[in-house]
């Protein structure tokens, strides 16, 4: 297998640090960066060198993925998941939700782990896993080291190590370059509820499934970017299946890649050879989906997520033949919260430290076979349905061009916003500052308020035992 300069570069910076004293370091490198051939051939070396490796993994697609690398550079390995037999090897591939139910039976230690997608890391099952072999050497492969609950890594890793940037890898043409579209107007979430720190998504889906979004999805992919493979991203199941039959009506062909989707491995195949045209998903393919010919991202998700959001656009961000541009048709705004895809990012393993708007998706654990994933209606592993779904509206085809964005707009735009947020923040502490009602009236008549502030903020304290 030939690796690129920079992942030997990245191989070597891992060695070092371990050499240096790490025993859990973290490689950041970007959706389409390759990722799995790092992992796959660091497992090599190692299993020459006759150690025990497990890798860990959360979705079938990722298992077959991996095994498949695997295969190619020789390393025999077995699979711990459902409807896999056993196979001892000094080498395994492991789904988390089937490997956390195991783990007492499993008289087995590996010398290393390694997670992939690590950005789950912290979450119930995969710590479970770790814990249980707290004396292994641990490697955590990310291309989004943020979390919207706020936690940080530093709990699972403790060394990052920082791979190319998105910015990088496009200068060398190992991904595309993109061209952004999105509606002049943002859609009105304000009456959206937060849950887990995003959208509601029962909310949100019926915010974004009015005509003058779904519909227009279908009218501006036919404007921009007809012919092209494309995947769109929808808010719940419901939203999806109203998307999909919205395509196909107008003899666009699509399909449906869902959690509970049977035939998951044809209909990736189908979109593969180019028999559907749009593959509408929910969660399904935000991680570990690897089809280069994917050159449009249709966003009919709205996310406070910065790590969702990137990880669905960089599953067009892949370069293929005769693709000169990724086309990404935002219809949420989210390019315009989180910026663009090759926006260069700062990340950290630090508590709570993002950049921008870095949040990350929090992470559902089913209770039935404990699969942990980005929050779903259904679960991608066993199909447990945790709420029922909405009956999608009826579709209407109400049109509303999108327009190119321009990058310099996206970043006065979210400047704005952090300028906002730290004049917020200023007046909440020189409020917290004023101990006394002299103090709170001075700080009034500063701003331009009345005393009746003043007396209303020292009421509100003396209530709350302040």
């Amino acid at each position: 297998m030939q690796l690129r300069p920079y992942q030997e570069r990245a191989i070597q910076d891992l060695r070092n640090a371990f050499r240096l004293g790490a025993r859990a370091p973290l490689l950041v490198l970007p959706t389409g960066g390759g990722k799995t051939i790092i992992f796959t051939e660091i497992t090599r070396a190692a299993a020459e060198k006759g150690k025990k490796v497990l890798v860990l993994v959360h979705r079938k697609e990722l298992i077959n993925q991996t095994s498949q690398k695997l295969n190619w550079v020789g390393v025999e390995h077995g699979i711990i998941a459902a409807g896999y037999p056993e196979k001892d090897c000094p080498v395994q591939v492991a789904s988390v939700s089937t490997i956390v139910r195991r783990l007492e039976k499993i008289d087995w230690q590996p010398c290393l782990i390694i997670i992939d997608e690590a950005h789950h890391a912290v979450a119930g099952s995969w710590r479970k896993v770790t814990n249980h072999w707290s004396e292994s050497y641990r490697l955590g492969v990310t291309a989004t080291p943020c979390r919207l609950d706020g936690r940080g890594l530093s709990t699972a890793f403790d060394t990052l190590v920082p791979g190319p940037s998105v910015h990088d890898l496009v200068f060398a043409n190992y991904l595309s370059p993109s061209r952004i579209f999105a509606p002049p107007m943002q859609a009105d979430l304000s009456s959206v509820r937060k849950r887990a720190g995003d959208y509601a998504e029962e909310q949100l889906a019926r915010a974004m499934d009015r005509p003058v979004i779904t519909g227009n999805a279908v009218s501006q992919y036919r404007k921009q970017a007809l012919g092209q493979q494309a995947i769109a991203f929808c808010c719940n199941v419901a939203h999806a299946e109203s998307v999909c039959k919205a395509f196909n009506s107008e003899g666009i062909k699509a399909g449906l890649l869902l959690g509970q989707t049977v035939d998951r491995d044809e209909v990736v195949k189908s979109f593969g050879d180019a028999t559907i045209q749009i593959l509408v998903t929910v969660e399904v393919v935000s991680e570990g989906f690897d089809v280069p010919a994917a050159s449009c991202a249709i966003l009919l998700r709205p996310t406070k997520s910065l790590s969702l959001y990137l990880q669905q656009v960089g599953r067009v961000l892949r370069p293929a033949p005769g693709k000169e541009a990724a086309i990404i048709l935002d219809h949420s705004n989210n390019v315009r919260t989180h910026g663009f895809p090759d926006d260069e990012r700062e990340w950290s393993l630090v508590e709570g430290a993002k950049k921008k708007s870095a949040d990350a998706p929090a992470v559902r654990e089913c209770p039935i076979c404990y699969a942990a994933f980005k929050p779903a209606p259904v679960c991608p592993e066993c199909g447990h349905v945790f709420a029922k779904e909405k009956k999608a509206r009826r579709l209407g085809y109400k049109e509303v061009d999108l327009e190119e964005l321009k990058r310099e707009e996206v970043r006065q735009r979210i400047q704005e916003k952090l300028d906002k947020n730290k004049e917020k923040e200023k007046r909440k502490q020189e409020q917290a500052s004023a101990k006394t009602l002299t103090q709170l009236l001075e700080l009034a008549a500063l701003r331009g308020y009345s005393s009746t502030w003043a007396y209303k903020v020292m009421q509100g304290r003396k209530k709350s035992g302040v």
